[in-house]
């Protein structure tokens, strides 16, 4: 798949690098906690894929120090090519069709990613077989259909719009084979893949700054697309950016579900 592909979200418009800020406030400290967990130390090898910006790719380097290493990998690495520096490689590689970049990684992670990965059981194979012995794996998935609205308390207007947008948003996605449903099979499909000590949970950010801003980068990068598919006119989406930019909708995120599990030795 290459980045322009019919892949919804790709990393060369204008609204990536304000994305990736508000998925990076939003995410991050639940990925760091699970990785934490997971013992990373000085001198893990990691291999991130689908890296997007810098912010996991950084933490990871300083996590594994000068005697380790980060591969980054992307279909299209421009915002991350600015942390390219030892321990970090960044490449350009598609998990979903080519090989890994290298085998023996103590952590293979990918969050948001899998989910828009046409290809995701030959991804998902090609992420364990990177890992060596008893190396460690943390998939971290949206779930849309879990809990589809952008405003679960849709008890106005403006909420009902914001709630039409998504469901638009949702169905732009899975004209492009996104898997809405995915993130809750994570923990299935890791114990099926044959690894050990599968455990799962979930995150749901309900109201936060960093909903708002992920809102309004979303549907800006969204928007010719939803008005040339029907499913919203532009007076609609600049009604809706306006009621987002007023700071008092409580906007929610889909959950985002991390399973993890450890490589048989």
């Amino acid at each position: 798949m290459t980045p322009t592909d019919g892949y919804l979200l790709d990393n060369q418009q204008s609204e990536a690098g304000r994305r990736f800020d508000a998925l990076s406030t939003l995410f991050d400290p639940t990925t760091f906690r699970h990785i934490e967990d997971l013992g990373i130390g000085p001198g893990w090898r990691c291999w991130e894929v689908g890296a997007g910006g810098t912010s996991v790719i950084s933490w990871l380097a300083k996590k594994v120090g000068p005697t380790g290493k980060v591969v980054a990998t992307d279909i299209d690495t421009s915002w991350a090519v600015s942390a390219a520096r030892p321990p970090i490689e960044v490449r350009t590689h598609d998990v979903g069709a080519e090989d890994p970049p290298g085998a023996g990684f103590d952590l293979v992670h990918a969050r948001l990613v899998l989910v828009h990965v046409p290809d995701r059981e030959r991804a998902l194979r090609s992420m364990i077989d990177a890992l060596r012995p008893g190396g460690r794996i943390l998939i971290e998935d949206a779930d849309p259909a879990l809990q589809p609205l952008l405003c679960p308390d849709e008890y106005g207007p403006e909420q009902e719009l914001a709630n039409r947008l998504r469901n638009g948003f949702r169905a732009l996605l899975a004209e492009r084979g996104a898997d809405l449903s995915y993130g809750r099979r994570l923990p299935r499909l890791l114990r099926e893949a044959g690894l050990r000590r599968v455990e799962a949970d979930a995150y749901f950010p309900v109201a936060s700054p960093a909903c708002t801003a992920l809102e309004a980068a979303t549907v800006r990068q969204i928007r010719e697309r939803l008005v040339a598919a029907g499913l919203a006119t532009d007076e609609e989406i600049d009604r809706h950016l306006s009621h987002v930019a007023s700071g008092t909708m409580d906007l929610a995120t889909s959950p985002m579900i991390s399973a993890w599990g450890r490589k048989g030795e």
